[in-house]
């Protein structure tokens, strides 16, 4: 550690006798013909030398520019660029603060130079597409693309491999136009080589449907295309890899893929026992790490970006095998598909004590659970698009999962009260059998009419999904009075399923081309659930399951039909855009309840449902966006159906079957500014919600502390959320930069609950302050710390419950060196401090993973050092409070470990089609 401040000290030192010359360039750019101003040209700053990027803009609309920036060169090469006219240049000397160019004329160009491919110019902007060129941005000699992206303008990749364009999130990444390997980026980014990339296309994120209608898409989200180079689409790239380590820790990977023009397969395969994915190769943390901070299903699974990969809580072993294929089968039918198989096992330990806060009094939990979970976890998707001709595109998406999953899992739990008397205790083991079928299907079809922006939209959706389980559970409930323990000892077998249908149907009509749009919007869903629960109680004589258990037995359909007409009214401008929609919903709910007919009901419900939207963009550099949404729903079938529910016979649920829908009423605005030149950034966004008619739980606690719930509708519930952040590069010299970022981020609840029948108000406010520091020497290192701090307070308006107040503090050190030349050393240390824990709680710890790794083989290969929990200090131990209760737990987590693993990248992508002569280039 004291190597690594030492290191930092004399880097900032070094900076002090670091010198260079700001400048700031400005003109005009006009055509040469008539003089009229031209928006949207690039101007950009190029060094003679090797004509590296220095900096670059774009024109407002009367053709004006400014360049600011500072450099070590005594001249520079200026360059302009628009569609329609041809290229300009000329060599500056950069010998004053402030250099006026006037006019610059641009002769306006033949068809054929709109078609040139091998242009410098940067930076293009087509519409809402901004391109960049990839052989105007220098990198590493084996860069990945990530690595590319990290030198774009307003691009910012974070260490776990998220992208941000301007402030907002990249959830989608293509090539060619097509996905490349599911919705995991990492894949993407850190696997091919930025020597086969041509251009990378940024866009706002859409629907292929809405990308052929017209229609605006996701604002807030991103979508990069990676163009590759012709005569790189032809051939096999991929990596292996292999790790082993102390307490039996083990890792392996591998992905292939080969290219043949349209036509591309990708296969990959891992396995681990370290709570990881292991298909993110190009980061050695990303890859041989993970098992911190992951987030796990309750039943067993993980999620990463909408995919699972099987999995659990505490330690997890996995193994994970898929395929990608793409293909272009005919002209204008694409297809696109995948296939998973993820199996997992995992082992987890929890302990929690648990605060709960009556009106008048309290009373403590004590519980500890073991679980034991095997998953197999099948998934299959499709994509066909068919375009009949250049106006009628179809879209089809289906997609199969299949899920098996045994859970081992045993508990105890105890109740005190304020004197510390036990007043009941609960002992619980099961074992369950899970079989998960899913089948769904997208159908969309697209109709465009003439060149006004009118067309017709047709949508098809279908869901079928069966779940069967089997479970045997033994169970004992103790009280003081004896007379009400409850033994029991049962097997339930059990089938849910969902039939799912939604169709609606589009048309828009251009009032003004292109400019004034309205549609018109009908839809209906029709979702049918049916539960059926056999609970059979052990026979003694027969030594079997054979006494029907009807108290704790179930059979009920329960379907919610919707049908919504509504209009949309859009106007859009060049810098500005509004729109306003609404729609009137019709909706019925109906349960059939076979075993209890008395207890079946329907409801007919109908509600306004209305939004509105408007976006501006200032300047390519800045824009902001707000709405307003007032949306419908229904209360839950449980929450509903006036069947009591004792399965759990320390919390008995009986639903309420004259609750009404909760209308909420959302609010939101957001705001980025992103200069490049300056290098500053600043995002916020803010957010409220009010909730009418919302539906609460209601719980009455009697002398056993035995739980008796219902529900009920409340008003005057809200949520507030708002965060900002700012950002600022500073180019100390060519090789050193310096970027510092400050953000916050506030929530705030009101939420008004029931308690022992007293009704209260909860208010919930959060704030957390974070800063970071990033200093980057190229070829050299890079050091990055952080700082969080979390404040939560939680107040009451009721004189019987204590006001909270919680602290917590996280600081974080990452530290990579790059020297000597072939030698990567990464560390990564986070400390957490949380005072509020209860006591046999770990308030504090330590956690740094190290890794040091090493290119050999011509830098095909990588061998790779690591050590996880470098202190052995790895804990989870949280603290959660809410208007109920306030909660302390930890379970099992991921122990120290020493891995040693080696890996190896092949590209053997060829020239105009043809397979190279297997040269391995290593990225990482």
């Amino acid at each position: 550690m004291r190597k690594i401040i030492l290191i930092f000290t004399l880097c900032c030192v070094s900076l002090c006798f670091s010198q260079s010359k700001s400048f700031k360039i400005t003109g005009t750019v006009v055509a040469a013909d008539d003089k009229s101003p031209l928006e949207s040209a690039t101007v950009y700053l190029e060094r003679l030398k090797d004509s590296t990027l220095v900096t670059y803009t774009i024109t407002d609309k009367n053709g004006k520019f400014e360049l600011i920036d500072d450099t070590y060169d005594k001249s520079l090469n200026i360059a302009v660029s628009s569609i329609g006219f041809q290229n300009y240049s000329q060599k500056i000397i950069i010998d004053k603060a402030e250099i006026n160019l006037s006019n610059i004329l641009l002769e306006v160009g033949n068809q054929l130079d709109e078609v040139v491919v091998k242009s410098r110019v940067p930076i293009t902007i087509k519409k809402d597409t901004l391109e960049f060129n990839v052989k105007s941005f220098k990198t590493k000699k084996d860069a990945n693309v990530e690595d590319l992206l990290k030198q774009l303008p307003g691009v910012e990749v974070d260490d776990e491999g998220k992208i941000k364009v301007n402030g907002k999130e990249v959830n989608k990444i293509l090539v060619n136009g097509k996905p490349f390997f599911g919705n995991d980026p990492t894949i993407t980014t850190r696997n091919l080589t930025k020597d086969i990339i041509e251009k990378v296309q940024i866009t706002d994120t859409k629907t292929k449907s809405e990308a052929y209608s017209g229609e605006d898409g996701d604002k807030e989200n991103k979508t990069i295309n990676l163009t590759i180079k012709e005569e790189n689409n032809k051939g096999v790239f991929g990596r292996v890899a292999a790790g082993t380590g102390t307490e039996k820790r083990y890792e392996f990977a591998g992905l292939l893929n080969v290219f043949d023009n349209d036509q591309r397969i990708s296969v990959l395969a891992g396995g681990n026992n370290i709570n990881s994915p292991g298909f993110s190769f190009g980061e050695i943390r990303k890859m041989f790490g993970g098992g911190r901070s992951i987030r796990f299903n309750s039943n067993g699974s993980f999620r990463i970006d909408g995919r699972s990969f099987g999995g659990g809580e505490g330690i997890t072993k996995s193994t994970n095998v898929g395929a990608n294929y793409a293909d272009v089968l005919s002209k204008g039918v694409d297809v696109n598909g995948d296939y998973f198989l993820a199996t997992s096992n995992s082992e987890n330990e929890t302990v929690t004590n648990r605060e709960n806060i009556l009106s008048d009094s309290r009373y403590f939990t004590v519980s500890r659970s073991k679980s034991s979970n095997d998953s197999n976890n099948h998934s299959a998707n499709l994509e066909f698009d068919i375009e009949i001709d250049s106006t009628f595109l179809i879209n089809i998406s289906p997609s199969f999962r299949l899920n098996k999953s045994k859970t081992l899992y045993t508990s105890n739990e105890n109740s005190f009260s304020e004197e510390n008397a036990m007043i009941n205790a609960s002992n619980l083991s099961s074992f369950t059998e899970v079989t998960g079928k899913n089948f769904s299907n997208d159908f969309d079809i697209t109709k465009r009419f003439g060149d006004k922006g009118a067309f017709l939209k047709a949508s098809f959706s279908t869901e079928f999904n069966t779940t069967e389980t089997d479970d045997f559970i033994g169970s004992e409930t103790t009280f003081e009075d004896v007379s009400q323990n409850i033994i029991r000892d049962q097997f339930s077998d059990g089938e849910q399923s969902l039939k799912s249908i939604y169709s609606s149907i589009k048309y828009r009509l251009p009032i003004l081309a292109k400019t004034l749009f309205l549609d018109f919007k009908y839809s209906i869903r029709n979702d049918k659930r049916e539960r059926v629960k056999n609970t059979f109680d052990f026979d003694a004589a027969a030594q079997d399951y054979t006494l029907f258990n009807t108290e704790l037995s179930t059979n009920f359909d329960y379907t919610n039909r919707r049908s919504t007409p509504s209009l949309d009214l859009t106007y859009k401008k060049e810098k500005w855009s509004i729109s306003v929609d609404g729609g009137y919903v019709f909706r019925t709910l109906e349960n059939n309840d076979a075993l209890r007919p008395e207890l079946s009901l329907k409801r007919d419900f109908e509600a306004i449902e209305l939004g509105a939207n408007f976006n501006y963009e200032f300047s390519p550099k800045s824009s902001m966006y707000s709405g307003y949404n007032l949306s419908n729903r229904p209360p839950q079938i449980s929450q509903l159906q006036p069947f009591q529910d004792v399965s759990n016979p320390l919390n008995i649920i009986t639903g309420n079957p004259n609750l009404e829908p909760a209308n909420s009423h959302d609010f939101y605005l957001g705001y980025n500014s992103f200069d490049f030149q300056k290098k500053t950034g600043f995002y916020s966004y803010m957010n409220l919600s009010i909730i009418n008619n919302q539906v609460v739980s209601k719980t009455i606690v009697n002398d056993d502390l035995v739980r008796n719930t219902t529900y009920a509708n409340v008003n005057g519930n809200y949520s507030a959320y708002a965060s900002a952040s700012y950002s600022k590069t500073i180019k100390v010299d060519t090789l050193k930069t310096l970027k510092y970022r400050v953000g916050l981020y506030s929530n705030t609840e009101r939420t008004i609950n029931y308690n022992n029948n007293v009704q209260y108000t909860s208010k919930n406010t959060s704030i957390t302050p974070n800063t970071s520091l990033t200093f980057t020497w190229k070829k050299v290192l890079e050091l990055i710390p952080s700082y969080r701090l979390s404040f939560s307070s939680n107040k009451y308006d009721i004189a019987d419950f204590d006001d909270q107040d919680f602290l917590r503090h996280t600081f974080g050190l990452r530290t990579r060196t790059y020297v000597p030349k072939k030698l990567e050393w990464q560390n990564d240390i986070n400390y957490s401090y949380n005072p509020n824990v209860a006591q046999g709680f770990q308030k504090s710890a330590w956690f740094w993973n190290s890794t040091l790794a090493y290119s050999m083989l011509k830098d095909n290969g990588t061998l790779t050092l690591k050590v996880y929990d470098l202190l052995n200090q790895n804990t989870n131990a949280r603290r959660t409070a809410t208007q109920n209760y306030i909660q302390d737990s930890q379970s099992t987590v991921l122990e120290q470990y020493f891995m040693l693993s080696f890996s190896w990248k092949f590209n053997s992508l060829g020239k105009k089609g043809e397979t190279g002569k297997g040269d391995m280039i290593f990225f990482h």
